[in-house]
């Protein structure tokens, strides 16, 4: 979603809709407990990845709805997480650093038992299979984690607004 490659710096989606962020999780006694196995649900995985910065605005992809809980899905006895995530305009030219972005915040924030589908919302962008091949590609998610410049963007998608 970062205007490049002869766009002349412009952006793709100038005024996208801004939505309301959801309230925080309240804590439960249960949770709170430590002798009682926590297991991961949809809530934790959005809660991890709600507040991940947009690469083009300043804006967090709950904000851009970009994410949403209804599109977690996991399966904590099976270790599998399933994030659909819907880039803002069809044409969203850093779909798949926002997807990379998503599999990187949980492959640093899950047990590695963790298998992770990280994929566009069918039928929300032009290229989503290119896309979801890409992100499915462990080699590749691999030596795109080992490009330096590509490493920082994503931390900055990853690290706190101030």
């Amino acid at each position: 979603m970062v205007g490049g490659g002869g766009s002349g710096g412009l952006l793709e989606n100038a005024n996208p809709l801004i939505y309301e962020r959801s309230g925080e999780r309240p804590v439960t006694p249960g949770e709170e407990d430590e002798q009682v196995p926590d297991s991961i649900d949809a809530r934790e995985i959005f809660d991890l990845i709600r507040s991940i910065n947009d690469p083009e605005h300043p804006l967090t992809l709950e904000e851009l709805n970009v994410v949403e809980q209804v599109r977690v899905q996991v399966s904590d006895p099976e270790s599998t997480v399933a994030v659909a995530f819907t880039p803002t305009i069809p044409h969203c030219s850093m779909a798949t650093l926002i997807g990379l972005s998503i599999k990187v915040k949980l492959l640093r924030s899950l047990p590695q038992r963790f298998k992770m589908d990280v994929h566009i919302t069918p039928g929300t962008h032009a290229s989503e299979h290119a896309v979801n091949k890409q992100l499915a590609d462990k080699e590749r998610v691999a030596a795109a984690l080992e490009n330096t410049h590509l490493l920082e963007v994503v931390n900055q998608c990853l690290s706190a607004r101030s």
